[in-house]
């Protein structure tokens, strides 16, 4: 076999939700608007935190980098997604491939990466109150973000200079709506063992790691609100990481049901698929504003300054 680099293909071709031609009209406006409401959404929500001096703590501070990797997450995807829909093409290059694939995986690492670190701080806070301004520094928040960037973007690297020595032949067709990085090594025809033994080293290390610590997080939190002697107390102490709870409920559910749908590019694999990547974005925000009241309040203040300057 030559060497990998020399692919004998310019393009991929991307069924996904293309195959249907007489409900493209309705998925296009389907993901358009869902698309819009993800990216106005999250953009509303990191508006709000840096607009208002009292949002200005650890776990806003990780919110509004969510809110900035959901924005990128989606981003990724739908769009291409849409031109498809909406030229009838299926296509995609070489090189958009290998880039979407690179920036899916970077963002998708950032989420995991955040998501966890949000566990730590609502661990911090719950369980050791008294030394949350002292272990959640402004210093260490910092660190953390940094580090989550730094492995995701390394990670990411490294897989994409791995597809990028592959030879790809005749068969350049991945049945789902984009750059699946297991769909496109399953179309290789050299070999893929290096590529496979990082993919599954990763994903057990994305996978596995950070939530065994969402897990630790929210043993400890649970144990520590069941010693507060009041109801009330118990609520007041829940009620700060009830919506991170839902998001990881969410991210994590929609996101082992695709990597363990038994065929990822079926309806089932592929509605899987974009529970993960679209609609999960598209809700975080709803989620952390509608039982947040300082979230309700910030965004109040941010849209009547908007309506007083119209």
């Amino acid at each position: 076999m030559e060497p990998g680099n020399q692919t004998s293909i310019s393009e991929f071709l991307l069924l996904g939700f293309s195959e249907d031609s007489e409900y493209q009209l309705i998925l296009f406006g389907l993901f358009l608007s869902m698309f819009v409401v993800t990216v106005l959404g999250n953009l509303l929500i990191i508006l709000a935190i840096t607009s208002d001096s009292h949002l200005h703590t650890p776990m806003y501070f990780f919110l509004s980098n969510l809110s900035s990797a959901d924005i990128c997450f989606t981003s990724t995807t739908v769009p291409k997604m849409l031109v498809n829909i909406q030229t009838r093409s299926k296509s995609i290059t070489y090189v958009g491939c290998i880039t979407q694939m690179y920036f899916f995986m970077v963002f998708g690492g950032m989420d995991t990466f955040l998501l966890t670190v949000m566990a730590y701080d609502r661990f911090v806070a719950i369980c050791h109150p008294l030394h949350y301004p002292v272990i959640m520094n402004s210093h260490l928040c910092g660190l953390l973000v940094l580090v989550s960037w730094f492995v995701s973007l390394s990670y990411s690297l490294i897989q994409s200079l791995l597809m990028l020595r592959l030879s790809f032949c005749a068969n350049h067709i991945i049945p789902h709506f984009y750059c699946e990085l297991a769909q496109a090594l399953m179309l290789a025809c050299s070999d893929t063992l290096v590529n496979h033994i990082i993919l599954y080293m990763v994903a057990g290390f994305l996978g596995i790691a950070p939530f065994s610590g969402i897990l630790f997080s929210y043993t400890q939190i649970v144990s520590s609100i069941l010693r507060i002697p009041s109801a009330n107390g118990k609520y007041k102490a829940f009620s700060t990481c009830a919506s991170h709870l839902s998001t990881v409920s969410l991210f994590y559910g929609t996101g082992l049901g695709v990597y363990l749908s038994s065929d990822s590019s079926s309806w089932r694999g592929m509605i899987a698929s974009v529970m993960y990547t679209v609609v999960t974005p598209m809700l975080n925000p709803f989620i952390y504003s509608l039982r947040n009241r300082d979230i309700k309040r910030a965004l109040q203040k941010v849209l009547r300054r908007t309506l007083y300057v119209q």
